[in-house]
């Protein structure tokens, strides 16, 4: 007889003065991303990768997470910690996480990798091959990954390990690595390949494109991952953003199948940034040129969507967009309020924040 598979499972009790409005704001927080059902002081929550269930007791929020694997049941776990910490700030309350996924274990969705190609796309885009094992995860479930580098060159890196809440747990060290995240542009399993393109912005907060300008074969960084949202199945899409989501639409478009149309707006610095796009589907592709505006300071990609066509013969639609986080506020409540797109739809990406860096550029950032 055949083995069932085993389901994950981890539980916690969260002292709170106030656990119902904790629990009403998950809730709320979570209908952007999953299925969401409430039976008074009981809810659960789907999120795709896992289950999630919360009930609210005196003085207490108990939480479960549950998930086919102890990938997902760490997605789960590291999801309702982040959220329930930042809705419960006031009272900063403490997370200890029983059962799968033991505080002090390796974090089952990290990855070391190596280098072990680069070439220049673009004069300010630059292609990372990085090689590693057991990259299958990789291939599907969201097209992001963040990237872990190391403060120094040569010296072993100290990788985060899981922590109580189910958060990553960092080295207290001055070498902690560097966080940020990126798209996978092309992944090959068999190979244990991945193809990642930098912008090689300038400034000193920028380790990503300092790790990519100086990369050599060999250098180590850590990978966690996939995730981000996928595209739903549709007959018409909608793709924009800047050169930040360009690996994105590229990836994307490779992927349509014939039959299928894209309209595709990409904002550039100028006209030496465009690429070459391939894709089985019928394309309507624009390059917007900043011509010497700065990124981020024009609106030439906003425009660019709202004169778009949306369909309006009822074929199914999907719209996605990234780029920086002022144009996807505007982008996406256009999708919303004017295209009246659902959830399922569209998704909207703010992939940097003019003034800020690393995930400081995504907080308050709805997709």
């Amino acid at each position: 007889m055949a083995e069932m598979p085993r389901t994950f499972t981890a539980s916690a009790e969260v002292r709170l003065a106030s656990p119902k409005p904790v629990m009403e704001r998950l809730c709320a927080h979570f209908r952007e991303f999953g299925e969401v059902t409430v039976d008074g002081l009981c809810s659960r929550i789907d999120t795709g990768f896992g289950v999630a269930g919360l009930e609210a007791c005196k003085g207490c929020l108990r939480i479960s997470a549950e998930g086919k694997d102890a990938v997902a049941l760490a997605y789960v776990k590291l999801a309702l910690a982040e959220h329930l910490l930042t809705f419960a700030i006031d009272e900063r309350p403490e997370i200890v996480w029983q059962g799968d996924g033991a505080a002090g274990s390796p974090l089952p969705y990290f990855r070391q990798m190596r280098v072990v190609r680069t070439m220049q796309v673009t004069p300010r885009m630059r292609r990372v091959t990085l090689a590693g094992d057991d990259l299958q995860r990789f291939a599907s479930g969201g097209l992001h990954v963040r990237l872990l580098f190391p403060k120094r060159r040569g010296v072993p890196p100290v990788w985060p390990t899981t922590g109580a809440d189910g958060r990553p747990c960092w080295p207290e060290t001055a070498d902690r690595p560097d966080v940020r995240i990126y798209t996978i542009r092309a992944i090959d399993v068999a190979k244990g390949e991945i193809d990642i393109d930098f912008v090689l912005h300038e400034g000193e907060a920028m380790p990503g494109a300092r790790f990519a300008a100086d990369a050599r074969l060999g250098d180590i960084v850590g990978m966690t991952g996939p995730g981000g949202g996928s595209i739903g199945e549709a007959d018409w899409y909608l793709l924009a953003g800047d050169e930040t989501a360009l690996p994105a639409i590229a990836r994307i478009l490779e992927e349509l199948p014939a039959g299928a149309k894209a309209v595709v707006r990409i904002e550039v610095a100028d006209a030496a940034e465009r690429q070459d796009l391939r894709s089985a589907a019928k394309l309507d592709l624009q390059w917007l040129c900043r011509d010497g505006a700065p990124a981020g300071t024009t609106d030439r990609l906003v425009r660019a969507v709202r004169d778009v066509a949306m369909p309006s013969d009822g074929r199914p639609v999907f719209a996605w967009t990234g780029c920086e986080h002022a144009a996807f506020r505007s982008i996406r409540k256009y999708l919303r309020e004017d295209c009246r797109l659902s959830r399922n739809e569209h998704l909207a990406v703010a992939y940097w924040r003019r003034g800020f860096s690393g995930d400081t550029a995504r907080k308050e950032v709805s997709q």
